[in-house]
Protein backbone atom coordinates (compact mmCIF):
# COMPACT_ATOMS: atom_id res chain seq x y z
CA UNK A 1 0.00 0.00 0.00
CA UNK A 2 1.73 3.24 -0.37
CA UNK A 3 0.13 7.13 -1.19
CA UNK A 4 -2.56 8.00 -4.35
CA UNK A 5 -2.96 4.38 -4.43
CA UNK A 6 -7.01 3.87 -4.69
CA UNK A 7 -8.91 1.01 -3.20
CA UNK A 8 -12.57 0.20 -3.17
CA UNK A 9 -13.01 -0.12 0.66
CA UNK A 10 -15.95 -0.76 3.21
CA UNK A 11 -16.21 0.95 6.71
CA UNK A 12 -16.95 -2.22 9.19
CA UNK A 13 -16.74 0.46 12.24
CA UNK A 14 -15.56 3.69 13.92
CA UNK A 15 -12.38 5.06 15.19
CA UNK A 16 -11.85 7.08 18.03
CA UNK A 17 -12.16 10.45 15.76
CA UNK A 18 -15.18 8.99 14.76
CA UNK A 19 -13.32 8.42 10.88
CA UNK A 20 -14.32 5.44 9.30
CA UNK A 21 -12.42 2.19 10.43
CA UNK A 22 -11.78 -0.48 6.88
CA UNK A 23 -9.56 -3.35 6.47
CA UNK A 24 -6.87 -3.86 3.51
CA UNK A 25 -5.24 -7.22 3.45
CA UNK A 26 -5.74 -6.84 7.63
CA UNK A 27 -4.46 -3.28 8.08
CA UNK A 28 -6.70 -0.65 9.22
CA UNK A 29 -7.44 2.38 7.14
CA UNK A 30 -9.24 5.16 8.52
CA UNK A 31 -11.33 7.42 6.41
CA UNK A 32 -13.19 10.46 7.82
CA UNK A 33 -16.80 11.23 6.76
CA UNK A 34 -17.38 7.23 6.02
CA UNK A 35 -19.76 4.94 7.75
CA UNK A 36 -19.82 1.90 9.24
CA UNK A 37 -20.97 -0.63 6.25
CA UNK A 38 -20.76 2.10 3.20
CA UNK A 39 -18.53 1.68 0.35
CA UNK A 40 -16.50 3.56 -1.66
CA UNK A 41 -13.38 4.43 -3.38
CA UNK A 42 -10.39 5.37 -1.38
CA UNK A 43 -7.25 7.35 -1.97
CA UNK A 44 -4.48 7.14 0.71
CA UNK A 45 -3.04 9.86 1.90
CA UNK A 46 -1.00 8.59 3.77
CA UNK A 47 0.29 5.16 4.95
CA UNK A 48 2.44 4.16 7.96
CA UNK A 49 4.17 0.56 8.26
CA UNK A 50 0.57 -0.81 11.00
CA UNK A 51 -2.03 1.57 9.78
CA UNK A 52 -2.96 4.09 6.77
CA UNK A 53 -4.96 7.25 6.26
CA UNK A 54 -7.35 7.38 3.61
CA UNK A 55 -9.74 9.87 1.45
CA UNK A 56 -12.93 8.95 -0.25
CA UNK A 57 -13.02 9.87 -3.77
CA UNK A 58 -16.47 10.46 -4.30
CA UNK A 59 -19.84 9.39 -1.72
CA UNK A 60 -20.91 5.63 -0.92
CA UNK A 61 -22.78 3.87 -3.58
CA UNK A 62 -25.46 3.04 -0.99
CA UNK A 63 -25.53 5.72 1.65
CA UNK A 64 -25.74 4.37 5.64
CA UNK A 65 -29.26 4.80 6.82
CA UNK A 66 -27.62 7.18 9.56
CA UNK A 67 -26.21 9.35 7.46
CA UNK A 68 -27.71 12.97 7.81
CA UNK A 69 -27.13 16.38 6.11
CA UNK A 70 -24.68 18.43 8.63
CA UNK A 71 -26.53 21.49 9.00
CA UNK A 72 -23.40 23.28 8.53
CA UNK A 73 -21.81 24.48 5.19
CA UNK A 74 -18.32 24.59 6.20
CA UNK A 75 -18.49 21.26 7.61
CA UNK A 76 -15.74 18.79 7.47
CA UNK A 77 -13.44 21.87 6.25
CA UNK A 78 -13.26 24.06 9.77
CA UNK A 79 -12.41 21.17 11.95
CA UNK A 80 -14.14 21.67 14.70
CA UNK A 81 -16.56 18.74 14.48
CA UNK A 82 -15.99 14.73 13.24
CA UNK A 83 -19.94 13.68 13.02
CA UNK A 84 -22.11 15.93 11.65
CA UNK A 85 -22.56 13.55 8.85
CA UNK A 86 -24.16 11.12 11.12
CA UNK A 87 -27.41 11.03 13.27
CA UNK A 88 -27.13 11.95 16.88
CA UNK A 89 -27.94 8.57 18.06
CA UNK A 90 -25.40 7.16 15.97
CA UNK A 91 -22.37 9.32 17.51
CA UNK A 92 -23.92 8.25 21.33
CA UNK A 93 -23.42 4.72 20.47
CA UNK A 94 -19.84 5.25 18.89
CA UNK A 95 -18.65 7.21 22.00
CA UNK A 96 -20.08 4.42 24.03
CA UNK A 97 -18.36 1.81 22.63
CA UNK A 98 -15.24 3.85 22.40
CA UNK A 99 -15.73 4.28 26.35
CA UNK A 100 -16.28 0.54 26.64
CA UNK A 101 -13.40 -0.23 24.32
CA UNK A 102 -10.81 1.86 26.57
CA UNK A 103 -11.57 -0.33 29.60
CA UNK A 104 -11.41 -3.41 27.95
CA UNK A 105 -8.06 -2.69 25.89
CA UNK A 106 -6.54 -0.38 27.67
CA UNK A 107 -7.02 -0.71 31.58
CA UNK A 108 -8.28 -4.32 31.48
CA UNK A 109 -11.82 -4.11 32.82
CA UNK A 110 -14.57 -5.38 31.54
CA UNK A 111 -17.73 -3.40 33.13
CA UNK A 112 -20.79 -2.39 31.33
CA UNK A 113 -20.78 1.23 30.09
CA UNK A 114 -23.90 2.73 30.84
CA UNK A 115 -25.78 4.26 27.69
CA UNK A 116 -24.42 8.12 26.95
CA UNK A 117 -26.44 10.85 28.60
CA UNK A 118 -26.98 13.20 24.97
CA UNK A 119 -28.58 16.18 24.71
CA UNK A 120 -32.02 16.75 24.05
CA UNK A 121 -31.64 19.65 21.74
CA UNK A 122 -27.55 19.54 20.67
CA UNK A 123 -27.37 22.80 19.43
CA UNK A 124 -26.40 26.35 19.96
CA UNK A 125 -24.80 24.84 22.94
CA UNK A 126 -21.37 26.28 23.43
CA UNK A 127 -21.18 29.33 26.07
CA UNK A 128 -17.79 30.06 25.04
CA UNK A 129 -16.31 30.64 21.01
CA UNK A 130 -12.74 31.39 20.11
CA UNK A 131 -12.81 32.85 16.81
CA UNK A 132 -9.22 33.60 14.77
CA UNK A 133 -8.70 36.77 12.24
CA UNK A 134 -8.08 36.01 8.68
CA UNK A 135 -8.24 37.49 4.82
CA UNK A 136 -7.59 41.41 4.71
CA UNK A 137 -8.96 44.33 5.99
CA UNK A 138 -10.82 44.60 3.14
CA UNK A 139 -12.81 41.44 3.65
CA UNK A 140 -12.15 40.43 6.93
CA UNK A 141 -13.23 36.74 8.00
CA UNK A 142 -13.27 34.60 11.49
CA UNK A 143 -14.09 31.44 11.29
CA UNK A 144 -11.73 28.06 12.72
CA UNK A 145 -8.51 26.79 11.46
CA UNK A 146 -9.00 24.12 8.73
CA UNK A 147 -7.51 20.74 10.59
CA UNK A 148 -3.57 20.64 10.76
CA UNK A 149 -3.14 24.25 9.03
CA UNK A 150 -3.27 28.07 9.97
CA UNK A 151 -5.63 28.91 7.19
CA UNK A 152 -9.14 30.34 8.27
CA UNK A 153 -11.94 28.96 7.00
CA UNK A 154 -15.03 31.47 7.57
CA UNK A 155 -17.36 30.38 10.13
CA UNK A 156 -18.17 33.43 11.86
CA UNK A 157 -22.13 31.93 12.57
CA UNK A 158 -21.14 28.96 14.02
CA UNK A 159 -24.29 26.55 14.49
CA UNK A 160 -22.61 25.15 17.68
CA UNK A 161 -22.89 28.57 19.32
CA UNK A 162 -25.00 30.28 21.98
CA UNK A 163 -26.84 33.01 20.08
CA UNK A 164 -26.13 36.16 20.12
CA UNK A 165 -22.76 34.76 19.40
CA UNK A 166 -23.21 34.86 15.30
CA UNK A 167 -24.53 38.03 15.53
CA UNK A 168 -21.96 39.24 17.24
CA UNK A 169 -19.37 38.19 15.15
CA UNK A 170 -20.98 39.75 12.23
CA UNK A 171 -21.33 43.25 14.40
CA UNK A 172 -17.69 42.75 14.33
CA UNK A 173 -16.73 41.46 10.58
CA UNK A 174 -18.53 44.64 9.92
CA UNK A 175 -16.55 47.45 11.88
CA UNK A 176 -13.54 45.86 10.52
CA UNK A 177 -14.55 46.09 7.03
CA UNK A 178 -15.59 50.08 7.66
CA UNK A 179 -12.51 51.13 9.42
CA UNK A 180 -10.27 48.50 7.31
CA UNK A 181 -8.41 47.22 10.58
CA UNK A 182 -6.01 44.60 9.35
CA UNK A 183 -6.10 41.03 10.70
CA UNK A 184 -3.10 39.74 12.04
CA UNK A 185 -0.80 37.95 10.10
CA UNK A 186 1.28 35.01 11.70
CA UNK A 187 4.19 34.89 8.88
CA UNK A 188 5.05 38.59 9.26
CA UNK A 189 3.94 39.14 12.85
CA UNK A 190 1.91 42.39 11.36
CA UNK A 191 -1.73 42.95 11.75
CA UNK A 192 -3.85 44.10 14.52
CA UNK A 193 -6.75 41.88 15.14
CA UNK A 194 -5.77 37.88 16.12
CA UNK A 195 -8.79 36.26 17.79
CA UNK A 196 -12.40 37.26 18.83
CA UNK A 197 -13.43 35.55 22.00
CA UNK A 198 -17.52 36.01 22.74
CA UNK A 199 -18.66 34.62 25.86
CA UNK A 200 -22.46 33.86 26.24
CA UNK A 201 -24.31 33.35 29.67
CA UNK A 202 -28.37 31.85 30.09
CA UNK A 203 -29.40 35.43 29.60
CA UNK A 204 -28.47 35.97 26.29
CA UNK A 205 -25.83 38.77 27.56
CA UNK A 206 -21.95 38.46 26.00
CA UNK A 207 -18.57 39.18 27.19
CA UNK A 208 -16.01 39.85 24.05
CA UNK A 209 -12.83 39.77 24.30
CA UNK A 210 -10.98 41.45 21.29
CA UNK A 211 -7.06 39.35 21.23
CA UNK A 212 -5.05 41.92 19.44
CA UNK A 213 -1.39 42.52 18.21
CA UNK A 214 -1.11 45.81 20.37
CA UNK A 215 -2.05 48.16 23.01
CA UNK A 216 -5.05 49.77 22.07
CA UNK A 217 -7.90 49.38 19.50
CA UNK A 218 -8.99 52.07 16.78
CA UNK A 219 -12.55 53.45 17.07
CA UNK A 220 -13.16 51.10 20.49
CA UNK A 221 -15.68 53.27 21.16
CA UNK A 222 -17.98 52.99 18.09
CA UNK A 223 -17.30 49.21 18.54
CA UNK A 224 -18.86 49.29 21.83
CA UNK A 225 -21.53 51.39 20.45
CA UNK A 226 -22.02 48.61 17.62
CA UNK A 227 -22.36 45.95 20.26
CA UNK A 228 -24.20 47.16 22.94
CA UNK A 229 -27.64 46.66 21.48
CA UNK A 230 -26.40 42.58 20.74
CA UNK A 231 -26.50 42.02 24.35
CA UNK A 232 -22.91 42.92 24.74
CA UNK A 233 -22.26 44.26 28.85
CA UNK A 234 -18.45 43.62 28.55
CA UNK A 235 -15.75 44.39 25.91
CA UNK A 236 -11.99 43.93 26.66
CA UNK A 237 -8.99 44.27 24.83
CA UNK A 238 -6.29 41.43 25.23
CA UNK A 239 -2.87 42.60 24.47
CA UNK A 240 -0.92 39.44 22.99
CA UNK A 241 2.38 40.53 20.82
CA UNK A 242 3.54 37.04 21.35
CA UNK A 243 4.68 34.85 18.76
CA UNK A 244 2.84 32.21 19.43
CA UNK A 245 -0.48 30.08 19.09
CA UNK A 246 -1.66 30.92 22.52
CA UNK A 247 -4.97 33.00 22.15
CA UNK A 248 -4.84 35.69 25.00
CA UNK A 249 -2.23 36.37 26.66
CA UNK A 250 -2.33 38.20 30.71
CA UNK A 251 -2.55 41.54 29.51
CA UNK A 252 -6.46 41.94 29.60
CA UNK A 253 -7.69 46.01 29.57
CA UNK A 254 -11.35 46.48 29.86
CA UNK A 255 -12.78 49.11 26.99
CA UNK A 256 -16.48 49.04 27.74
CA UNK A 257 -18.98 47.95 31.03
CA UNK A 258 -18.85 45.23 33.39
CA UNK A 259 -15.30 43.66 34.51
CA UNK A 260 -17.26 40.58 34.83
CA UNK A 261 -20.04 38.48 33.54
CA UNK A 262 -22.60 36.80 35.84
CA UNK A 263 -23.72 33.10 34.81
CA UNK A 264 -25.54 29.90 36.67
CA UNK A 265 -24.88 26.32 36.80
CA UNK A 266 -26.39 24.03 39.24
CA UNK A 267 -28.28 26.48 40.77
CA UNK A 268 -25.12 28.85 41.80
CA UNK A 269 -24.05 32.00 40.27
CA UNK A 270 -21.02 32.42 39.27
CA UNK A 271 -19.11 35.42 38.13
CA UNK A 272 -16.64 35.25 34.73
CA UNK A 273 -13.78 37.12 33.89
CA UNK A 274 -12.50 36.56 30.72
CA UNK A 275 -9.63 34.45 31.62
CA UNK A 276 -12.29 32.55 33.75
CA UNK A 277 -12.12 28.73 33.30
CA UNK A 278 -16.16 27.42 32.93
CA UNK A 279 -17.49 24.17 31.44
CA UNK A 280 -18.74 25.33 27.36
CA UNK A 281 -21.78 23.35 27.41
CA UNK A 282 -24.49 24.05 31.11
CA UNK A 283 -26.74 22.07 29.78
CA UNK A 284 -25.05 19.16 30.16
CA UNK A 285 -22.06 20.15 32.44
CA UNK A 286 -25.14 20.04 35.27
CA UNK A 287 -26.13 16.60 34.26
CA UNK A 288 -21.89 15.61 34.42
CA UNK A 289 -21.95 17.01 37.96
CA UNK A 290 -25.45 15.62 38.74
CA UNK A 291 -24.25 12.06 37.71
CA UNK A 292 -20.75 12.66 39.92
CA UNK A 293 -22.62 13.85 43.08
CA UNK A 294 -24.91 10.83 42.45
CA UNK A 295 -22.20 8.37 42.26
CA UNK A 296 -20.72 9.96 45.32
CA UNK A 297 -23.33 9.11 47.48
CA UNK A 298 -22.73 11.56 50.23
CA UNK A 299 -24.14 11.62 54.15
CA UNK A 300 -24.74 14.99 55.62
CA UNK A 301 -21.91 14.01 58.07
CA UNK A 302 -19.74 13.46 55.58
CA UNK A 303 -16.93 15.13 54.18
CA UNK A 304 -15.87 14.96 50.19
CA UNK A 305 -12.31 16.36 49.16
CA UNK A 306 -12.45 17.59 45.14
CA UNK A 307 -8.57 17.74 43.75
CA UNK A 308 -8.62 19.54 40.97
CA UNK A 309 -11.51 21.27 41.80
CA UNK A 310 -10.83 24.91 39.55
CA UNK A 311 -13.04 27.75 40.27
CA UNK A 312 -14.74 25.17 42.72
CA UNK A 313 -17.93 24.47 40.34
CA UNK A 314 -18.36 21.07 42.15
CA UNK A 315 -17.12 21.94 45.35
CA UNK A 316 -19.58 24.06 45.68
CA UNK A 317 -22.47 22.00 44.12
CA UNK A 318 -21.35 18.99 46.71
CA UNK A 319 -21.37 21.08 49.57
CA UNK A 320 -25.40 21.45 50.05
CA UNK A 321 -25.10 17.39 50.49
CA UNK A 322 -22.44 16.90 53.06
CA UNK A 323 -20.67 18.22 56.24
CA UNK A 324 -18.23 19.73 54.69
CA UNK A 325 -16.54 19.87 51.17
CA UNK A 326 -12.56 20.38 50.78
CA UNK A 327 -11.06 21.87 47.48
CA UNK A 328 -7.68 21.55 46.42
CA UNK A 329 -6.21 23.09 43.29
CA UNK A 330 -2.68 24.00 42.21
CA UNK A 331 -3.79 27.01 40.76
CA UNK A 332 -3.59 30.05 43.39
CA UNK A 333 -5.68 32.56 41.26
CA UNK A 334 -8.20 29.69 40.87
CA UNK A 335 -8.79 28.99 44.32
CA UNK A 336 -9.25 32.86 45.18
CA UNK A 337 -11.72 32.93 42.61
CA UNK A 338 -13.11 29.29 44.02
CA UNK A 339 -13.49 31.27 47.82
CA UNK A 340 -15.17 34.45 46.20
CA UNK A 341 -17.87 32.03 44.68
CA UNK A 342 -18.44 30.55 48.03
CA UNK A 343 -19.28 33.56 49.37
CA UNK A 344 -21.20 35.03 46.63
CA UNK A 345 -23.00 32.12 46.85
CA UNK A 346 -23.14 31.92 51.37
CA UNK A 347 -21.57 28.31 51.20
CA UNK A 348 -19.97 28.40 55.01
CA UNK A 349 -18.90 24.76 55.08
CA UNK A 350 -16.43 24.49 52.36
CA UNK A 351 -12.81 25.56 52.29
CA UNK A 352 -9.85 25.37 49.54
CA UNK A 353 -6.33 25.20 49.40
CA UNK A 354 -3.92 26.03 46.73
CA UNK A 355 -1.15 23.76 46.65
CA UNK A 356 -0.48 20.07 44.61
CA UNK A 357 -2.97 17.00 45.87
CA UNK A 358 0.12 14.89 46.23
CA UNK A 359 0.97 16.84 49.50
CA UNK A 360 -1.81 18.19 50.93
CA UNK A 361 -3.92 15.48 50.75
CA UNK A 362 -1.65 13.33 52.89
CA UNK A 363 -0.51 16.58 55.18
CA UNK A 364 -4.71 17.27 55.72
CA UNK A 365 -5.62 13.65 56.67
CA UNK A 366 -2.12 13.31 58.96
CA UNK A 367 -3.68 16.22 60.46
CA UNK A 368 -7.19 14.63 61.47
CA UNK A 369 -9.43 15.49 58.34
CA UNK A 370 -11.76 12.71 57.77
CA UNK A 371 -12.20 11.85 53.84
CA UNK A 372 -15.27 10.03 53.29
CA UNK A 373 -15.02 10.34 49.64
CA UNK A 374 -12.68 12.37 46.97
CA UNK A 375 -13.77 13.54 43.54
CA UNK A 376 -11.31 14.36 40.78
CA UNK A 377 -11.56 16.42 37.47
CA UNK A 378 -8.06 16.09 36.45
CA UNK A 379 -6.53 17.37 32.31
CA UNK A 380 -6.34 14.71 29.60
CA UNK A 381 -3.17 13.67 30.75
CA UNK A 382 -5.49 11.96 33.78
CA UNK A 383 -3.74 11.51 37.35
CA UNK A 384 -0.17 11.25 38.25
CA UNK A 385 0.77 7.88 40.12
CA UNK A 386 2.03 9.76 43.07
CA UNK A 387 -1.89 11.58 43.50
CA UNK A 388 -3.37 7.92 42.70
CA UNK A 389 -1.42 6.83 46.10
CA UNK A 390 -2.39 10.25 48.28
CA UNK A 391 -5.95 9.64 47.00
CA UNK A 392 -6.17 5.95 47.84
CA UNK A 393 -3.96 6.59 51.23
CA UNK A 394 -6.73 9.04 51.89
CA UNK A 395 -9.01 5.79 52.58
CA UNK A 396 -12.21 6.85 51.41
CA UNK A 397 -15.02 4.29 50.49
CA UNK A 398 -15.79 6.13 47.18
CA UNK A 399 -13.02 7.77 44.89
CA UNK A 400 -15.35 9.45 41.44
CA UNK A 401 -13.53 10.31 38.79
CA UNK A 402 -14.46 12.92 36.07
CA UNK A 403 -12.49 12.98 32.77
CA UNK A 404 -12.29 14.06 29.17
CA UNK A 405 -10.27 11.07 28.07
CA UNK A 406 -11.72 8.16 28.25
CA UNK A 407 -7.95 6.38 27.62
CA UNK A 408 -6.65 8.05 30.64
CA UNK A 409 -9.29 7.42 32.81
CA UNK A 410 -8.94 3.70 31.84
CA UNK A 411 -5.60 3.60 32.62
CA UNK A 412 -6.44 4.80 36.15
CA UNK A 413 -8.82 3.15 36.64
CA UNK A 414 -6.55 -0.10 36.47
CA UNK A 415 -3.56 1.39 39.32
CA UNK A 416 -6.76 2.02 41.06
CA UNK A 417 -7.68 -1.24 41.28
CA UNK A 418 -4.10 -1.94 42.24
CA UNK A 419 -4.27 0.36 44.78
CA UNK A 420 -7.68 -1.71 46.42
CA UNK A 421 -10.43 0.18 44.81
CA UNK A 422 -12.76 -1.70 41.84
CA UNK A 423 -14.38 0.43 39.03
CA UNK A 424 -18.42 0.09 39.93
CA UNK A 425 -20.22 2.49 37.34
CA UNK A 426 -18.91 4.18 33.99
CA UNK A 427 -21.53 6.94 32.68
CA UNK A 428 -20.50 8.93 29.73
CA UNK A 429 -22.35 12.37 28.99
CA UNK A 430 -22.02 14.34 25.57
CA UNK A 431 -20.68 17.43 26.50
CA UNK A 432 -19.40 18.57 22.98
CA UNK A 433 -21.74 17.49 20.53
CA UNK A 434 -20.80 16.47 17.03
CA UNK A 435 -17.48 16.09 17.82
CA UNK A 436 -14.64 12.75 19.14
CA UNK A 437 -14.98 14.40 22.55
CA UNK A 438 -16.61 12.49 25.57
CA UNK A 439 -16.61 13.11 29.10
CA UNK A 440 -17.14 10.10 31.69
CA UNK A 441 -17.69 9.80 35.35
CA UNK A 442 -16.67 6.35 36.92
CA UNK A 443 -17.25 5.69 40.59
CA UNK A 444 -14.33 3.56 42.15
CA UNK A 445 -15.46 1.49 45.28
CA UNK A 446 -12.97 0.73 47.88
CA UNK A 447 -12.56 -3.28 47.87
CA UNK A 448 -13.92 -4.87 51.27
CA UNK A 449 -11.36 -6.55 52.82
CA UNK A 450 -11.85 -10.26 54.59
CA UNK A 451 -11.62 -8.29 57.84
CA UNK A 452 -14.30 -5.76 56.81
CA UNK A 453 -16.80 -9.06 56.58
CA UNK A 454 -19.58 -9.65 58.61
Amino acid sequence: MQKNEIFRLTADNLGADMEGVCRLDGMPVFVPGLLPGEETCVRIVKAEKRYAFGRMEQPPAVPSPQRRDPGCPVYPRCGGCTCRHMSYEAALAAKQRQVQDCFERIGGIRTDVLPVLGMEHPFAYRNKTSLPCGGTAEAPVLGFYAPRTHTVIPAADCPNAMPPAGEIAACFLDWMRRHRIEPYREETHQGLIRHLVIRVNREGQAMVTVAANGSRLPHAEELAGDLAPLGVVSLWLNENRDRTNVILSRNFHIIYGRNTLPDTLCGLRFELSPASFFQVNPVQTEKLYAAALDFAGLGKEETVCDVYCGAGTITLAAASRCASAVGIEIVPAAVENARRNAERNGITNAVFHAGPAEELLPRMVKEGMRCDAVLVDPPRKGLEPDVIRAVAGAGPSRVVYVSCNPATLARDAALFRSAGYETEKVQPVDMFCWTSGIETVCLLSKRRSSRDEP
